[in-house]
């Protein structure tokens, strides 16, 4: 009686083994510190991993299968903060500065709040709407430029932009070999020597609006971001926080900006 031909059962497919990131990387995206924070720690001998000491912040790390702990204490996954700031002219959007000005962390230092990470960055000359979180996929969402998520402010200029100066900013103008544009630009009042613009952005470049106005020979004198998407800065007294309300946070997530 003839063999049947022999066959082997059909193989299970691979499973894809965790992702491995940097243990610094990895630190700062379960939300607990900055990566530069992270790297301190971990250079300082701080933070285990196995229980074994490791001071290498670039150390291959699989959160799902390997144990973290800072000063012998297990790090989980934070719980999400996100709040909403109103920042004032003249600190700096930094943990800690180098020439000893007063920073958004200077201005936190009582609100009791965990560590947190801004989102995106206002300089220091600039006031208004930041974000600080230390939810690292939310917040990375609202930075990413393919996102185009407009952010709206207004900006006090010397001098009296007529509608040609108005069109070339949102025509765009090269500057330092970038194109420098407004999704739109609005007058909303002028007076004698100064007037006020609401001006929009779906991209964010280093000092965009203010190198955008020089560039057309327009001083800024004052520059206040008033609203990211569909988030205003609203009432929100200056130097004030909030919590955002969870219908906030899911408009502002990535997942959800069409």
């Amino acid at each position: 009686m003839p063999r049947e031909p022999f066959s082997r059962p059909p193989r299970a497919p691979a499973q894809a083994p965790p992702p491995r990131h940097g243990l610094a990387r990895v630190l700062s995206k379960l939300g607990v510190c900055s990566r530069s924070q992270a790297e301190q720690w971990i250079r300082a001998g701080r933070v285990t991993l196995d229980d074994r000491v490791v001071r290498d912040p670039q150390h291959p790390t699989s959160i799902d299968r390997q144990r973290v702990a800072i000063d012998g204490k297990p790090v989980q996954q934070a719980e999400p903060v996100h709040v909403a700031f109103n920042k004032p002219r003249g600190i700096v959007v930094s943990a800690a500065d180098e020439h000893g000005r007063a920073t958004v962390y200077t201005a936190l230092a009582a609100a009791g709040l965990p560590w947190l990470g801004p989102v995106g960055r206002l300089d220091k000359a600039s006031e208004g709407l930041l974000l600080l979180s230390n939810d690292t996929r939310w917040a990375a969402g609202i930075t990413d430029p393919t996102t185009h998520l407009e952010k709206t402010y207004h900006v006090q200029v010397a001098g009296l932009p007529d509608t040609v100066a108005l069109a070339a900013m949102r025509a765009g103008i090269e500057d330092a070999g970038e194109l420098l544009k407004a999704r739109g630009v609005t007058l909303l009042r002028a007076g004698a020597k100064n007037a006020w613009l609401e001006v929009v952005l779906d991209e964010g470049r280093n000092r965009h609006i203010r190198r955008l106005l020089a560039a057309l020979d327009f001083e800024v004198l004052r520059l206040v971001r008033v609203a990211i998407g569909p988030l205003a800065l609203g009432e929100l007294a200056k130097g004030q926080w909030r919590r955002l309300s969870a219908s906030e946070v899911k408009a502002l997530d990535a997942r959800n900006v069409s």
